[in-house]
């Protein structure tokens, strides 16, 4: 029935009510129509089939409408977050009642000649559970939701009251619409009262629906787990525990999941990369496997990581601690001159790590020629490892890989969660040399199994469109930013040669962070559309299933396709099965990515509010990030934003220019652009809303400049 209806849909090409459809397929009987009806109703739950408010089907692909997740802005508008698809533009208008993080149907509209959307049909309501605080105003009680995007009011069940504190941070569920934008809801759980450490954080993770805790199955689970390797485990793998190999991490790393070897073959490099295997104890069908499988991720915070798999697993018997037997699923790769790979084995085997390495130390060696106690017996191999890693780059760069250098900020926490101070965190040659590496036993691992045409998930990053780059090049034109060159951006290396041409300009990290949001996302997908980002034609995530349930699923297929070495008929099964789970993983696990950056940037957002909160009335030297229709963000030197509003610019009134992306005064004519250094004093700033002001120093109540 399911098939028959989506073929009448498909040759159709327009909507059909049921009486249609029915007469149509000849079943114009009761039972006949109630089973059209019910097979109707499955489909459009699973977004194959849409029903108008006509009651009138359509196949949802190939029609113009969009499926996807509203994002809200605070202001009221917001975007359609389309997967492998730019964010459009919802103004609070067309919003037709959709909250944030609902997924909707929306249809695609032109307004002012720009694409925008309107949302059309709510498919599912995202806000089933919401963190908020709980108050006593007057007596009277009041939840107040963490996300103030959410413009809703939620009524706590009576029968919840009595448990509640004035300033707990709550979970609660929604138990039923009461009337529009008014719900009621039950307590689900008690987080515990704001000002108690750590409960900051711990809101923010409950907001974004991300578990903390295992439960009870995956943890009486845990007693099956051994916490050393035995002889039966080491059945049929090569023994390296002989070799030379060692793991480079951040000094408080506890779960290690990659190790290195290095060896020389005449001109040629043997390159080992030995990964955790997760897989051979996360055995699929069991309560840990499964809770890996809807985690997705670990989520890594200012103070605490939420791991995929626990901790018996992620910081014992799966990390690949000094001097411990561990059980590894290796690549070894002999790369020539020209940082190509000339033959691989991918093999199960046992190793013993030599030394737990910090990239502190390895660039103490790499970039200052010091030694640190301890390391002088890999000296050698750390210095081939980096001839090697700069024959890897070269050859990346050569074939078009796209270098953002984009900063990341670290925020200092004291042991009470408290955000102290706020810095970059390093990026030397111990970093770049473990990026490169990494990157190539993904590409070659993905290539092995797509040569074999059988199920995969691949890591893809599609081409941008051109119509997007070109308009960020025309911004920055205006702006006197001249870019030569083709600009078909079907390859990277047309991205490559705008990145190039701006590198040398002072505002390059203002301009290559705009550019990179020109981008596609990346995503999990059973199909290999290549990485436009690494100029990669075929890619994986081999190398963390520590930390990403797709390299787990991985290390699971290299072990079906290839280490049991199963007859045709095994193959086949395991390629029908595979077919049919591998897209719900590659989708699932792309959202919880997204939910997990969404949640570490809240995180981020919160614990530099809160720092600046000391720091109020201090000034400082920054760089105009952006500029919108009400202000303009600063950011300073340690990647803290925060808003200069439109407001308080002093002396003029200042008009927003789009195209040029500037604000200009009405009467002295006095501009702020992208990229143009600024001081700035901190005149506000909160955690609790996530918060920053600034306001431009320097100017007297008539915009001079003193």
């Amino acid at each position: 029935m399911r098939e028959e209806i989506l073929d009448l849909l498909k040759r159709e090409k327009k909507a059909l009510s049921i009486i249609d459809i029915s007469d149509r397929l000849n079943l114009n009987t009761v039972e006949g129509i109630t089973k059209i009806s019910e097979t109707l109703k499955e489909l459009e739950e699973e977004t194959l089939i849409y029903k108008s408010n006509k009651e009138k089907y359509m196949l949802f692909e190939g029609s113009h409408l969009l499926k996807g997740r509203l994002n809200v802005n605070k202001k009221g508008f917001g975007f359609l977050i389309v997967d492998n698809s730019d964010d459009i533009y919802v103004s609070d208008k067309n919003m037709n009642g959709a909250l944030n993080n609902d997924i909707v149907v929306a249809e695609p509209i032109v307004v002012k000649g720009k694409k925008e959307a309107r949302i059309i049909k709510v498919l599912r309501k995202e806000n089933i559970f919401v963190v908020g605080e709980f108050n006593l105003i007057d007596g009277v009680p009041h939840f107040t939701p963490d996300d103030d995007k959410l413009k809703v009011e939620i009524i706590i069940d009576d029968e919840d009251l009595d448990k509640l504190i004035d300033g707990y941070k709550i979970k609660v569920s929604i138990k039923r619409e009461l009337s529009k934008y008014k719900y009621l809801a039950k307590v689900d759980k008690i987080l515990g009262h704001k000002n108690d450490p750590g409960v900051d954080i711990l809101s923010i993770v409950y907001d974004h629906d991300i578990n903390d805790i295992f439960n009870e199955s995956v943890i009486n689970e845990l007693d099956s787990i051994p916490t050393e390797v035995s002889e039966e485990d080491k059945k049929g793998r090569r023994d390296l525990t002989n070799e030379i190999i060692f793991t480079i991490d951040g000094d408080d790393t506890k779960d290690i999941d990659d190790a290195i070897s290095i060896k020389k073959n005449k001109d040629n490099y043997i390159l080992g990369v030995h990964i955790a295997d997760v897989s051979y104890y996360v055995k699929e069908d069991s309560e840990i496997y499964k809770e890996a499988k809807e985690r997705a991720t670990s989520v890594y915070l200012a103070d605490r990581v939420i791991p995929m798999i626990p901790h018996k697993l992620s910081n014992g018997i799966c990390s690949l601690n000094p001097d411990d037997e561990r059980l590894a699923i290796s690549c070894v790769m002999e790369i020539d001159k020209n940082g190509k790979v000339v033959s691989h084995e991918i093999f199960e085997s046992v190793i013993k790590s030599k030394k737990q390495m910090t990239y502190k130390n390895v660039n103490k060696i790499l970039d200052n020629k010091e030694i640190p106690s301890g390391y002088e017996l890999y000296v050698d191999d750390l210095k081939v490892m980096e001839e090697l890693a700069q024959i890897l780059r070269t050859s990346k760069i050569k074939n078009g890989y796209l270098d953002f250098d984009t900063d990341e900020a670290k925020i200092i926490v004291d042991d009470k969660g408290k955000a102290i101070d706020v810095v970059l965190r390093d990026r030397g040659k111990a970093e770049n040399l473990i990026e490169d590496f990494m990157i190539v036993a993904n590409e070659t691992v993905a290539s092995h199994i797509y040569y074999m045409n059988l199920p995969f998930i691949y890591r893809i990053h599609e081409i941008p469109e051109n119509e997007k780059v070109n308009e960020f090049l025309g911004s920055i034109s205006i702006l006197g930013y001249k870019i030569k060159g083709e600009r078909n951006f079907k390859y990277p290396k047309s991205m490559q040669n705008i990145l190039e041409q701006i590198k040398d300009k002072e505002e390059f990290k203002i301009l290559s962070n705009l550019l990179l949001r020109c981008m596609k996302k990346a995503v999990y997908k059973e199909e290999n559309l290549g990485h436009y980002g690494l100029a990669s034609k075929c890619y994986t995530h081999f190398t963390s299933p520590i930390r990403r349930f797709p390299d787990t699923t991985v290390h699971n297929l290299l072990r079906k396709y290839i280490f049991e070495q199963p007859d045709d008929k095994k193959l086949n099964e395991l390629i029908s099965k595979y077919e049919q789970i591998l897209p719900e993983i590659c989708e699932h696990s792309s959202k919880k990515e997204r939910d997990s950056i969404e949640c570490e940037r809240d995180v981020e957002s919160m614990k530099m509010a809160e720092y600046m909160e000391g720091h109020i009335g201090e000034e400082y030297d920054g760089i105009i990030s952006s500029i919108m229709n009400f202000g303009m963000f600063v950011q300073l030197d340690n990647m803290i934003e925060g808003l200069v509003h439109i407001s308080e610019l002093k002396g003029d009134y200042y008009n927003y220019d789009d195209a040029t992306k500037t604000l200009r005064g009405q009467r002295r004519g006095k501009i702020y652009t992208l990229g143009q250094k600024v001081r700035v004093v901190v005149t506000n700033a909160s955690k609790e809303k996530s918060i920053i002001d600034f306001n431009i120093v320097g100017d007297d109540k008539n915009g001079n400049t003193k």
